[in-house]
């Protein structure tokens, strides 16, 4: 019988990924000190915890999931959820976090060949820092700053956006919340007190893992998991860095091991590109959305709203007098949110342009979270139906360069319509939608929905106007605030969802 040799794999270990390496770097050594990242830091987190509550009040699926595993449970010095009564662990915590600050899709986002939503790492960074906080309380020692959670955020923020630039995971059919699970590592590892050589095992553990996929924020699977996904990564992140502060290794060359490495078994063997440097360009950059809509479409509902204004003026019905609307857009919402045919969730009608434009236009305003639930009337009128048919999105080139081209770094889209007497009216462009980073006007209406989201939670009494008084802190007494102090001001003993 004939035998056959093999080589014997080379065991020998090299030095950990650079890419790992210039993470951690950032993370330990970096100092950021731009008065606008601080200002757009503190304005995240606050529509962050903000979108906490509005997710609270507005949606029935997510309250089903958050909340400790064995119902009862209180963690001495825990984490508090925010806007309810429960103290958890940092796990769950972390993952019910995350997942009401995404659940609705309101919260900040970010554009690249990657799309993403920075703020998903709140999650994990305020769980862990409330936890700690606390716990350093009850031993006598000095508890975490909002300062400590400013920087991490911040650092997060830079680390998954930086990615986002030119490293595409939708191309390979993975999910984007690989980064939060990355970033949040990162972070939460320095909270955790790791070392630097800790931090890189730590990261090395948290690539690893690889991915989810992306199949359930695409046709025809689109589900509500894209709304906990967010949350699953932060609890992952946790976890993977308490392991290794309790002295897991890891893999130094995770990402370049040939055959068994991420590259070669999960992005066709291209190696990452990390166009600039990390600094803090993401959270000065960064898409608030003011109104509840996925980020691609939010020039388009601004676009229909001028739209509606003119049908109005003419006595004219959206459903009975247009025939054809044509959207030009990006290459991304043609990827993401272009969909005919059922919408079977709230998942599923946040992510359609068509389901959002046709709201938008029956309506006579803007859409908002509780347009897309299953209870919205919108769900089931007719009318929207008879809309959605009717309109048809194409990308245009030059808006998809113009929305990758940091120059440019517009969301557009157009919109022009048909009526049946054949008249076309004419068409209207929105380059860059409230919420962009370039406007004037983005942090007065990023505190303006605070303020509702706020109000809607806990009305008009002292708790409220306690919290609202946050906003317009300055910014010296805001990062001074022990995290303890920032978080129980969110509590609601009212009652256990």
């Amino acid at each position: 019988m004939a035998s056959y040799r093999v080589a014997a794999d080379n065991n020998a270990r090299g030095a950990y990924d650079q890419v790992l390496i210039d993470i951690t770097a950032y993370v330990f050594h970096h100092k950021i000190e731009r008065p606008r990242a601080w200002q757009y830091a503190k304005a995240a987190l606050l529509d962050s915890l903000g979108c906490v509550l509005e997710t609270l009040n507005k949606s029935r699926e997510a309250r089903a999931i958050i909340g400790p595993v064995v119902p009862g449970t209180v963690v001495p010095n825990g984490f508090r959820l925010p806007g309810t009564s429960y103290q958890m662990d940092p796990l769950k915590g972390s993952f019910d976090l995350g997942s009401l600050i995404r659940y609705l899709d309101h919260n900040d986002a970010f554009p690249g060949a990657e799309w993403g939503h920075p703020s998903d790492n709140i999650g994990a960074i305020l769980a862990v820092g409330d936890w700690l906080s606390r716990t350093s309380l009850a031993r006598g020692e000095t508890p975490l700053t909002v300062d400590t959670i400013l920087v991490a955020l911040m650092k997060a923020y830079e680390i998954q956006g930086c990615f986002q630039i030119r490293n595409a995971f939708n191309q390979v059919g993975l999910d984007h919340t690989i980064l939060v699970k990355i970033a949040s590592t990162a972070v939460v590892s320095w909270l955790l007190g790791l070392s630097e050589a800790q931090t890189l095992d730590a990261l090395s553990q948290a690539w690893m893992d690889g991915a989810p996929l992306r199949v359930y924020r695409q046709s025809p699977n689109t589900g509500p998991r894209k709304g906990w996904a967010a949350g699953d990564a932060c609890m992952r992140a946790v976890h993977l860095a308490l392991l290794t502060k309790n002295g897991q290794p890891g893999a130094p060359t995770v990402l370049t091991t040939p055959r068994w490495g991420f590259y070669a078994t999960f992005f066709r063997g291209k190696e990452f590109q990390l166009p600039r440097p990390f600094g803090s360009w993401v959270i000065e950059s960064i898409f608030f959305k003011i109104h509840a809509v996925e980020g691609h479409g939010a020039s388009a509902i601004e676009a229909a709203a001028e739209i509606g204004q003119q049908l109005r003026a003419r006595n004219l019905s959206p459903e009975l007098d247009i025939i054809h609307i044509r959207v030009r857009t990006q290459q991304a919402a043609m990827i993401i949110i272009n969909k005919q045919g059922p919408l079977h969730n709230s998942a599923d009608r946040d992510h359609c342009m068509q389901y959002m434009i046709a709201v938008v236009l029956l309506k006579g305003s803007m859409i908002d979270t509780a347009d897309y639930q299953d209870d919205s009337p919108w769900a089931r009128d007719p009318r929207v139906e008879v809309l959605r048919k009717k309109i048809e999105l194409e990308e245009d080139m030059q808006f998809t360069l113009d929305y990758h081209d940091s120059k440019k770094s517009s969301a557009s889209n157009a919109l022009k319509v048909r009526l049946k007497d054949g008249t076309e009216l004419d068409e209207v462009l929105v380059e860059y939608p409230v919420g962009h980073p370039w406007r004037e006007d983005t942090i007065g209406l990023v505190k303006a929905k605070f303020e509702k989201n706020v109000s809607e939670r806990f009305g008009k009494g002292e708790k409220a106007e306690m919290i609202l008084k946050l906003a317009s802190m300055n910014e010296d007494e805001f990062r001074s605030m022990k995290v303890y102090d920032l978080v129980d001001q969110f509590a609601d003993e009212r009652v256990e969802l």
